[in-house]
């Protein structure tokens, strides 16, 4: 297979400056994400006088010592809804893909260090997707449950679209994913369905509360005065209601018991034997790819220095490299598994679509996954362009995308704009993966261009109603509209909207990609045993 030789200095002050400006929106991230932790821990005296862990203390003695761990959707919901300060991101929710038991798990942990790990409406969108990932990946669920349940102050947003994580539930039991809960604290109203639509629940004494209403609801609507011990405690649950199979002593043996039932399960048993893969490492540096973006958007680079520092031994097979120059399709492996690769250096042309839909096709017929990196500006407009059919070219790359059966694994590395965001598979048209880099923007155009065409736009609609321009009326309005979608197309923007699964430092590309395709293999290759209505109690 053909070599990449890369064409990069990474000794050049261009480099230099690149990579300085990457940094910085790598510690940005972390920042971010360090808030979130030094925010929980301000609880752990309460945790502590309570004889509880805090969600992550849980969620560190769940999880394998030494194994990777993929955090899925750190951000979501930052400075949105209910997060005023940024110290609230994750939707109440802490999550992402793990081992437990030597068992590959999703591990949702309501994060209730923080608000009490109350639901808002990124929350439930957090939620939602997660399911979704756990059924294309064929994941079995953790949860590590204790929440003040939705937030009140966002219930109509929540309130309707809530009942998809129930029935999502039963779905996933139904196709024979097995379901575990550990019930930490309060589950109340709709948050004790979701332990009740679990495979197995454990309960933690004298911690765990399940009800549908709480006591002041009860009184409320009935006049009936009842203790949280009887009407919804753990013991109750485990030795009368039988919501629950499982009474664990503490937050620790709660955890150890699920654990346990994990290892019990013959989860990997039906998994056929996995030959030996070896695979030679990048002839590049993957720190290199630090240097290789502008910070500048406008400014061009070649797709395929990255994925020199990504590719098995930094070989690409690429796929008529003579026919268009602006989309970059080809063969490539990543720790031994084999990629179909689409990336962009350059707006979307008649040919360049073309050229993707065939190559997807292909990649489709031989169940090759196919890797999306973005930076286009979208589709080539002007008149040659539309004589040449970009239209119908584009609509048949859409179709490609949309159609195509394999894993679709997508990553934004630089701009994602209009209509190119969707034909490179966005988040619209379902990858199975989505992650992006900080220095990455998504929008339906750039800023100064949407102020440019607002303003014409306004300045023609005042001509024909046959009115007098106001010019600082009109740069006020291009500076408006530049700036909004100037704010609303960053990185982070996108991923606390979940426009992505999360935003990742750069240089750990190749590790990440490594584990996706490992996680969508098993996936392919893994036998359920399925029913038509999940497991339910009696």
């Amino acid at each position: 297979m053909p070599v990449i030789q890369s064409q990069v200095d990474p000794f050049s002050e261009q480099f230099a400056l690149n990579r300085a400006a990457m940094l910085v929106g790598i510690e940005h991230v972390r920042q971010l994400e360090q808030n979130l932790l030094n925010k929980a821990a301000e609880a752990k005296p309460r945790f502590d006088k309570r004889g509880q862990l805090l969600p992550r203390e849980r969620l560190n003695l769940l999880l394998d010592p030494g194994a990777p761990f993929l955090e899925l959707a750190s951000l979501a919901g930052y400075k949105l809804h209910d997060d005023k300060d940024g110290n609230s991101a994750g939707g109440g929710l802490i999550a992402g893909i793990g081992y437990v038991s030597g068992v590959r798990v999703l591990v949702v942990a309501n994060n209730s260090a923080i608000k009490g790990g109350t639901i808002s409406p990124s929350g439930l969108k957090k939620s939602l997707r997660l399911q979704q990932i756990a059924m294309e990946n064929k994941l079995p669920v953790i949860t590590l449950a204790e929440s003040g349940g939705a937030n009140l102050n966002y219930a109509a947003e929540i309130f309707v679209e809530g009942a998809r994580s129930f029935a999502n539930q039963a779905r996933m039991s139904a196709m024979g994913l097995p379901q575990i809960t550990v019930v930490h604290g309060s589950a109340t109203a709709g948050g004790a369905y979701q332990p009740g639509l679990s495979d197995y629940v454990v309960v933690v004494r004298g911690k765990a509360k399940l009800f549908l209403a709480g006591p002041p609801l009860l009184k409320a609507a009935t006049g009936e005065v009842a203790t949280d011990e009887a009407l919804g405690g753990a013991k109750m649950h485990a030795q009368i209601a039988g919501t629950a199979e499982y009474l664990a002593e503490s937050d620790a043996d709660g955890v150890r018991q699920v654990r346990e039932i994990v290892s019990l399960l013959p989860w990997n048993a039906r998994l056929p034997l996995a030959p030996a893969r070896h695979w030679e490492e990048p002839l590049y540096p993957i720190d290199e790819v630090l240097g290789l973006i502008p910070d500048d958007t406008k400014k061009p680079y070649d797709v395929r220095e990255i994925i020199a520092r990504i590719a098995d031994g930094s070989n690409f097979l690429e796929f008529k490299g003579e026919f268009d120059q602006q989309t970059v399709c080809g063969h490539l492996q990543i720790q031994g598994r084999a990629c179909g690769f689409i990336g962009n250096n350059g707006p979307i042309t008649p040919k360049g679509a073309s050229k993707a839909a065939q190559f997807i096709q292909l990649c489709d017929q031989s169940q090759t996954p196919l890797l999306f990196f973005h930076n286009t500006t979208g589709f080539m407009v002007g008149t040659e362009s539309e004589q040449q059919g970009v239209i119908k070219h584009g609509a048949k790359m859409i179709q490609a995308v949309a159609n195509a059966r394999v894993p679709k694994l997508t990553l934004v590395v630089g701009g994602s704009y209009g209509a190119g965001n969707y034909a490179m598979c966005g988040r619209g048209l379902d990858p199975r993966f989505i992650f992006a880099w900080p220095n990455s923007r998504t929008a339906v155009m750039g800023g100064a261009q949407a102020g440019k065409v607002l303003r014409i736009v306004t300045e023609a609609k005042q001509a024909k109603d046959g009115l007098v321009h106001d010019p600082k009326m009109l740069d006020l309005l291009e500076q408006v509209t530049a700036q909004k979608l100037d704010s609303q197309s960053t990185a982070l923007y996108g991923s606390a909207s979940l426009w992505d699964d999360g935003l990742i430092d750069p240089r750990d590309t190749r590790t990440l990609l490594g584990y996706l395709l490992d996680i969508c293999h098993e996936a392919d290759v893994r036998p359920l045993q399925s029913n038509s209505f999940g497991v339910a109690r009696f």
